[in-house]
């Protein structure tokens, strides 16, 4: 399972500090929780936050645009580093538009549920996404509870990718830590996002923690 931490929960005053310890740590990529204060109560990072860090990790840079109109920011984006660019279903009424704008960047384009939102809304899309991501939490503020009876949407969604042959992977994000990761594998998901358990101590320690469950998960 792949271990994506987000710096929704780093240190914002040293930044580029928690991006090299958890690159250190060998995770396969870094979730970049971009929020504009309308489509969730929460302000963080613009295009310019991507760009900053872009010359600073080698890490795929996923970032989840939780804003309204995402189509309007696609290209900045792009342009800034992102290599994967995840956009809410529930943002915006052209949401084939905003992946196909972002296929058209040669960028990895992600569709994100939220936890009131069904598979079947996103079912015309998933042949054209490259990830799926499940919330587990109400999008907006890090350190939630996560949402056991959103495994069934994971498992739903794995189930569609083996009948229909897709390729997406499968994301999870929200109250990500080392007991409910085994939840996450075992009903399908193949990438974890973790951001408070992480940096709440040494990354290092932290990411390996998830690492072993998923492995203990396996056997």
């Amino acid at each position: 399972m792949k271990i994506a931490p987000s710096i929704l929960s780093a240190d914002f005053a040293n930044l580029q500090t928690d991006v090299e310890k958890v690159e250190q740590a060998q995770v396969d990529m870094l979730h970049i929780d971009v929020m504009d204060g309308h489509f969730v109560p929460n302000l963080t990072f613009g295009p310019n936050v991507v760009a900053a860090l872009r010359p600073h990790s080698q890490l795929v840079f996923d970032c989840h645009l939780m804003i309204e109109n995402p189509e309007n920011y696609v290209e900045a984006f792009a342009d800034a580093g992102a290599d994967l660019i995840g956009v809410q279903y529930e943002s915006t009424p052209n949401i084939h538009r905003a992946l196909d704008m972002i296929k058209k960047k040669g960028k990895l384009a992600e569709i994100v549920i939220n936890p009131g939102t069904p598979v079947s809304a996103i079912s015309s899309l998933l042949a054209m996404v490259d990830q799926v991501l499940v919330m587990t939490v109400d999008p907006g503020f890090g350190g939630q509870k996560f949402m056991p009876e959103m495994l069934d949407k994971v498992a739903e969604l794995a189930q569609i990718k083996q009948e229909k042959g897709y390729h997406y992977e499968i994301q999870v994000d929200g109250g990500v830590n080392d007991q409910t990761i085994k939840q996450c594998a075992q009903a399908g998901a193949t990438v974890a996002v973790a951001g408070s358990f992480v940096f709440k101590g040494d990354p290092a320690v932290q990411v390996e923690k998830l690492r072993q469950a998923t492995v203990e998960e396996a056997l």
